[in-house]
């Protein structure tokens, strides 16, 4: 009772292809949180989301943390008022410029994206984290300066703290060390 296949396709006569057209698909906007704080790596993290094809609607939300420094002196080496008021605003200018930057060179892509920037207050790696998740982030771009051993111990790692406690996928941008091509 089995037969051939290939003669059953023979003798059956040819028929049109039907083609159908079924409803256009939009494609997910996807939300991307670029940290950036105008270092090299930093940079380097920008050049990788500027250069990529995005789909139509993805936002890209550019924040940079400014972090004033107490240290609390005693009375007889207490600093003035304005050298903190100096600092912080000596912050937000640097974080002003790395934003505007990034912002600058994301608008050159081809993609229609949407692009919005921020300066916000805290440290760095607490401000991502709270921002990505506040706003609903797909994926957080952030530069690595690459720091080992001590330096890492002492400083920490802003990335290396991103990645282990964000909510949403995470992307390290490597920086390459001087020397290097």
């Amino acid at each position: 009772m089995l037969q051939n296949t290939s003669r059953l396709r023979e003798a059956r006569p040819r028929r049109a292809l039907l083609i159908y057209q079924y409803p256009q698909i939009t494609r997910c906007t996807m939300k991307i949180l670029l940290a950036v704080d105008g270092s090299n790596c930093s940079n380097g993290a920008v050049r990788e989301v500027a250069r990529r094809p995005w789909p139509k609607g993805t936002e890209i939300r550019i924040i940079s943390a400014v972090e004033v420094p107490f240290m609390p002196t005693p009375e007889t080496w207490a600093l003035p008022d304005s050298y903190y008021a100096q600092l912080e605003q000596a912050g937000r200018e640097q974080a002003g410029g790395a934003v505007k930057q990034a912002a600058d060179a994301i608008r050159e892509n081809p993609s229609p994206l949407t692009v919005a920037t921020a300066i916000l207050d805290g440290h760095p790696r607490d401000v991502i984290i709270e921002e990505a998740d506040k706003w609903g982030a797909d994926l957080i771009v952030i530069g690595s300066h690459g720091s080992r051993g001590l330096q890492r111990f002492l400083l920490g790692s802003v990335s290396q703290a991103v990645a282990a406690h964000a909510h949403c996928s995470v992307e390290i941008v490597r920086c390459r060390e001087t020397g290097q091509k």
